[in-house]
């Protein structure tokens, strides 16, 4: 059978670097030096992952754009990828495009929604993903590189380019790349994709869209209470309804859960019933109308809406009390996180 042909256009240039210099000349880099996109290069990506050049991922019905299987290659070339990170980019674009992500709203956004991505399962080991220290900052590459295809995709496919469609007020360092994986062994509970109906053995993405992450230091707390006591805390300067918010927790804080001997659900509902704000609160600052009645004391409004809506994950580095709280973007039904199978 004949190999099909790929569909993206060929430039040549002198050398390396005048192609590095075409791509920003063009707009099609996130503001850093990207890797030149070779046809042969494409197709290795391409073999990895099984597909055709012309197979769709997706589709943004929004923005009529169809997100294929080259598509995703070159951009994973330019981002400096390897071609075995390519099952992992299939399966978020996969879940980015599914309608209750709602993929074009959260791009468009001036809120400066980011993409979380979270991978589970042995996959994450053999692609040395970094689930340990220093989790969300540079120096993985797997990290680094699949959040960073993520954005290109977003660019260069979706049109998602600063100041035209994308309309971020402030933006966020998020959206270079904000791609983790869960420290299973640190964690006193299921991890995320088996609380959501997956096997320990199956290999998972999550997205999230997100706003930008806020740093919780609590280095006092000895019991779960007083520890989700603290984080309520801090979760009620958000806005009440918010559909999921998660709760990124380090070893140290895990520990904690793992003494007390607290299921993750229970953690769940103690977190959901004390994140919450009075009428009264909202009413004085502005964030509901009219004035203060009797009775506004005591009638409270949850920070997330549901239980289900606290999402815990464990990762990070083993000493330091710090935890990350990361609320989603759009607040109530915006969007909604998604989890997808990585075929391999």
């Amino acid at each position: 059978m004949q190999e099909e042909g790929l569909a993206s256009d060929r430039i040549e240039v002198e050398d390396s670097h005048s192609a590095i210099e075409y791509y920003y000349q063009r707009g099609w880099t996130d503001g850093l030096p990207v890797v030149p996109a070779t046809e042969e290069r494409v197709r290795e990506f391409l073999a990895v992952s099984g597909h055709a050049p012309s197979d769709v991922i997706g589709v943004v019905p929004t923005r009529g754009r169809v997100i294929t299987a080259e598509k995703v290659a070159i951009n994973a070339v330019m981002a400096g990828c390897k071609p075995e990170y390519m099952p992992v980019l299939v399966a978020i674009i996969e879940a980015m495009c599914e309608p209750d992500f709602n993929f074009h709203g959260s791009l468009a956004s001036t809120g400066g929604s980011a993409q979380l991505i979270v991978i589970n399962g042995p996959i994450a080991k053999e692609l040395e993903v970094n689930s340990g220290v220093n989790v969300f900052g540079p120096g993985f590459r797997p990290n680094s590189t699949i959040g960073r295809t993520v954005r290109l995709i977003n660019m260069n496919v979706c049109g998602g380019t600063p100041g035209i469609l994308d309309k971020s007020t402030l933006g966020q360092g998020g959206k270079y790349s904000m791609t983790i994986a869960e420290n299973e062994e640190a964690s006193p509970w299921e991890t995320l994709s088996v609380q959501r109906g997956y096997s320990p053995d199956d290999n998972t993405v999550t997205v999230f869209a997100v706003f930008s992450p806020t740093q919780f230091s609590d280095g006092a707390s000895n019991s779960p209470e007083r520890l989700l006591d603290n984080m309520a805390y801090t979760m009620n300067g958000f806005r009440p309804g918010q559909g999921e918010f998660v709760i990124v927790l380090s070893p140290e804080h895990a520990r904690i859960f793992r003494n007390g001997e607290w299921s993750k659900r229970q953690a769940m509902e103690y977190l959901f019933s004390e994140a919450s704000v009075s009428t009264e609160h909202l009413k004085l600052n502005g964030m509901r109308d009219g004035p203060a009645e009797p009775g506004d004391d005591a009638e409270m409004n949850p920070i997330v809406s549901t239980t289900d809506g606290i999402v815990f994950l464990v990762a990070g580095g083993e000493a330091g009390g710090f935890s990350s709280l990361i609320s989603r973007w759009g607040g109530g039904t915006s969007s909604k996180s998604i989890t997808k199978p990585i075929r391999l």
